[in-house]
């Protein structure tokens, strides 16, 4: 049986790799708030006595892994594939930035250069075959982090503080070497616009005061995840649509 021309096989080993993905990740987050390595002799005797299973984790990391096979599918070659491999790895490091974000309203440095660290490498890798792409991809993480740069300087310069932590201006710069120039664009204005969605609710619903702090890092995230699973186009047309009012026509 195939699911979009992907055996149905491959789904069911997305949701097995996404269960145990997800109960790792929250292994992750619990050391990286407590400030502790990960890979640890602890992983074997303190998690063994205290496993919860977070359901939560579990289930979004499976349906995401489900949605990136449905979309890139299996290809021939590592080359082809290389699209499914940094998302399945991006996945829950992302998962784990938005829950320590949202609790600390910090990112560990450690998440932000894993992303770097696996950019950095797949950006390589299709340099080998097309170095228009790798070029792309550098040009993201100049732009990702610069907009984020450029928007924290003016915040210090306005209003006495920062407008965004550098834990998100870093975040931004390893995303931009992944999504590469484009992309990492319309993460930017995505996740503005998102945040301010958000921040309207939180202080109409009187869940934040209004000059309180609001983790920026959650919304990168679901910005990430929309470029993913969202055609590009259709992306573009939805915020030019919002951002012009519907003034614009095609």
């Amino acid at each position: 049986m195939y699911i979009n021309d992907t055996h149905i096989l491959f789904y069911v080993i997305a949701i097995i790799l996404g269960l145990i993905i997800g109960q790792f990740t929250d292994w992750v987050n619990q050391r990286l708030i407590e400030k502790r390595k990960i890979f640890s002799r602890e992983i074997i005797t303190r998690y063994k006595i205290d496993f919860r299973p977070n359901y939560i984790l579990m289930t979004i990391t499976s349906i995401i892994y489900c949605g990136l096979i449905y979309i890139f599918g299996m290809q021939d070659s590592f080359i082809e594939n290389l699209n499914l491999i940094k998302y399945i790895i991006l996945t829950p490091i992302l998962l784990s930035i938005f829950v320590i974000d949202y609790k600390l309203r910090i990112i560990p440095d450690r998440l932000n250069l894993t992303i770097f660290e696996t950019g950095a490498v797949i950006a390589f890798l299709y340099g080998m075959s097309n170095v228009a792409i790798t070029i792309d991809m550098l040009f993201g993480m100049i732009a990702g982090a610069g907009v984020f740069l450029i928007i924290t300087l003016i915040g210090s310069l306005i209003y006495g503080k920062q407008a965004m932590g550098f834990g998100d201006i870093k975040l931004m710069g390893a995303l931009g070497l992944y999504f590469g120039f484009t992309n990492i664009m319309l993460i930017s204005l995505m996740a503005f616009f998102i945040g301010a969605i958000f921040a309207i609710i939180f202080i109409i619903g009187r869940f934040k005061k209004v000059n309180e702090y609001i983790p920026f890092g959650p919304f990168i995230v679901i910005a990430a995840f929309i470029s993913i699973f969202v055609p590009f186009e259709l992306l573009v047309d939805v915020l030019r649509t919002i951002f012009t009012l519907g003034m614009y026509k095609k």
